[in-house]
């Protein structure tokens, strides 16, 4: 990456330019983390690139954070975010993972083969207008598929002006429609589960081979994973792209406001049932019901509304309560630290 860069290459705006000071002008420097290493983070300045160990002290952030640093390099301050996109850490720990901050455009890929799945994009959808980010469906690998119009319109009518777009992802060509989304100084994020052609669409899209790729398994036609950092990009256009792992696992964090967006039409349908309170099974005046049974509401679409929201509560509730814990846990160590320093000057 070029280390002499300014910041509105680095995708610099007005919101960001309105949290600093005259003070922070003179003072300190600003730069945007553009890597995420385990041990540390990789921050661009204008004149060069920095590495900033992960400690303790440092607020968590991620990819696309802004943030000031003083003449020493040090940390100073985290700026507000526009945009946040996060996960509930896979496995079984109980922990919010940060993917990208500070985006414009989500690319939300999903490929044309067996491993496509409405489902799946309705989850990053949720995880979009939670951020209230611009979503875009790109559909890989349509080069593989016999005919991909049925899927497509299926992607469509999930909303009525879902930006959809179906592309051959090596084919530079047939990736031309996606570079109305990557306008100068936008920073766009590409997610998606692994192995659905996001490393191929992304070195076609910036023209060169950045991102190792690996073809998809025969038995299955999954991809394989080959993305394991998240970093940022500068494409011919002038956009930033973040680009991030492929997540076999996306477990949505405290987002209700983001599903329930997602399922527009399931929310709006709930307004006209007769009880204010309908679980949508078995009660009589259900308009849900009856619009499923009316053929104009999938079930499909009514289960996963349904298994998003308990999702999202539970964990929403459960990092909660860590949260509690671990506050409660750090006071109790001040006032550990604080009767020890006591305990020496008696002494």
């Amino acid at each position: 990456m070029n280390t002499n860069i300014s910041l509105q290459q680095l995708g610099w705006q007005s919101f960001y330019q309105q949290q600093l000071s005259l003070e922070d002008f003179e003072e300190l420097q600003c730069g945007r983390i553009v890597a995420h290493h385990r041990s540390e983070y990789i921050v661009q300045l204008e004149q060069q690139q920095i590495k900033l160990p992960i400690t303790a002290n440092l607020p968590t952030m991620t990819v696309g954070d802004w943030l000031l640093l003083s003449a020493e390099y040090s940390f100073s301050r985290l700026l507000e975010r526009k945009s946040l996109i996060s996960r509930k850490a896979a496995g079984t720990k109980v922990n919010e993972q940060f993917i990208a901050a500070n985006i414009d455009s989500l690319f939300i890929v999903s490929s044309l083969n067996q491993d496509f799945s409405l489902s799946r994009i309705e989850r990053y959808l949720a995880l979009a207008h939670q951020a209230q980010i611009t979503p875009v469906i790109i559909l890989t690998k349509m080069d593989l598929c016999d005919d991909a119009t049925p899927l497509i319109a299926q992607v469509q009518a999930l909303e009525p002006y879902l930006a959809v777009e179906a592309v051959n992802g090596l084919d530079e060509n047939s990736c031309a429609a996606l570079r109305a989304y990557c306008r100068s100084g936008n920073t766009v994020s590409v997610v998606g589960s692994s192995g659905v052609g996001k490393s191929t669409l992304i070195n076609t899209l910036l023209g060169e081979s950045t991102q190792a790729t690996a073809g998809i398994r025969e038995d299955d036609a999954k991809g394989r994973h080959t993305t394991t950092a998240r970093s940022i990009h500068f494409m011919p256009s002038g956009a930033i792209l973040l680009d991030t792992p492929g997540m076999r696992e996306l477990q949505l964090p405290a987002c209700e406001s983001g599903v329930k967006q997602t399922f527009a039409d399931i929310e709006a349908l709930a307004y006209q049932c007769r009880f204010s309170d309908c679980q949508h099974e078995n009660e009589p005046g259900c308009a849900v019901i009856k619009a499923i049974n009316q053929g104009d509401l999938d079930t499909r679409r009514l289960d996963n509304y349904r298994k998003l929201l308990r999702e999202q509560a539970h964990n929403a509730d459960s990092l909660q309560q860590k949260r509690a814990k671990d506050k409660a846990l750090s006071k109790m160590y001040r006032q550990v630290q604080t009767g020890t320093r006591q305990q020496k000057k008696g002494f």
